[in-house]
């Protein structure tokens, strides 16, 4: 015998949610029967899976490796059903999309419309979250795609080019540096720096663009640090220090109305990759490269507009 689908979704909700009850309410069957479930799986197992207490449950040494077994075998059914459901209909039905915040705000508002008109059955869920908790979700199966920046560590991910998105130099307004047509990345270095907190895939990317090396604490307070571009931005247009944007957030209007001048950075490659990415041997793959395409263009069109 072998377990059923049914038992490793069974198994999956008992982990997830910690309690019999709770994850027969997620399962939409009865207590008994998701615990007869279990039983069950146990049996054909030929050990327990889970240790029940009065507190909850805790799955086993067997419980853990056999679900993470189910949790590759479901991510593998339910890709069979959608792309049975999608056989030459690409972006039709379900399709979930990661994106990183320093994307997110300055490039959707421009694609979305363009996907809806195109794929009026595209039923398009979104999920913005730093890339490593994205990339996460992609090889668990929560996310049939992301779009993120490289360079990052993508082993196990295959990706399709959208952009080359150029960095640039954030000043505030009155800046002595605003004189200069360029700054160069030793020139900032000697400025208070303002970057993203830790996490943000932006913040090691100027840096690294840059050659430079992060801020050191100074003092008990440290150097500053931002948890969103436009907070990021109002921090500099107060005179607070410099920073590094990115063409696509400034081209999108983000600081329109901060009292920031931007220039260009007189480095070899000050800029970051915009991809999307997907698990390797997914069959949403050629979905994948499609919204690549589309976002591709997008972009071209607004850079010749």
């Amino acid at each position: 015998m072998l377990p059923t689908i049914r038992q490793l979704q069974y198994l999956k909700l008992l982990a997830e949610h910690g309690a019999f009850g709770r994850a027969a309410e997620a399962a939409h069957v009865t207590q008994p029967t998701l615990s007869a479930g279990i039983q069950e799986l146990e049996r054909t197992l030929g050990a327990p899976v889970v240790d029940r207490a009065r507190t909850g449950v805790i799955l086993t040494g067997v419980g853990e490796a056999a679900l993470r077994r189910a949790e590759t075998i479901l991510n593998e059914a339910d890709e069979m059903v959608q792309e049975a459901k999608r056989a030459g209909q690409p972006l039709t039905g379900r399709f979930r999309l990661g994106v990183i915040p320093t994307v997110a705000p300055f490039l959707l508002p421009r694609v979305l419309p363009l996907l809806r008109l195109r794929y009026p059955d595209l039923r398009l869920f979104l999920r913005e979250d730093l890339t490593g908790r994205l990339i996460t979700a992609l090889k668990a199966g929560q996310l049939d795609a992301a779009l993120i920046a490289l360079p990052y560590d993508t082993a196990g991910l295959e990706t399709a080019h959208v952009a080359e998105d150029e960095l640039v130099a954030a000043l505030p307004a009155n800046h002595p540096l605003t004189r200069q047509a360029a700054t160069t990345p030793e020139a900032l270095e000697g400025e208070e720096m303002i970057l993203l907190e830790d996490g943000h895939c932006l913040r090691e990317h100027a840096l690294a663009a840059c050659g430079l090396k992060p801020p050191r604490a100074s003092g008990d307070d440290g150097p500053f640090a931002a948890t969103s571009l436009p907070t990021l931005v109002q921090m500099v247009g107060s005179g607070l220090g410099v920073s590094f944007l990115p063409a696509m957030a400034v081209e999108a209007g983000l600081t329109d109305q901060a009292a920031v001048t931007i220039r260009p950075l007189a480095a070899e490659h000050p800029s970051r990759e915009i991809v999307v990415a997907w698990r390797a041997g997914s069959s949403r793959a050629p979905e994948g490269r499609l919204l690549a395409e589309i976002m591709s263009e997008v972009l071209d069109q607004t850079h010749l507009a």
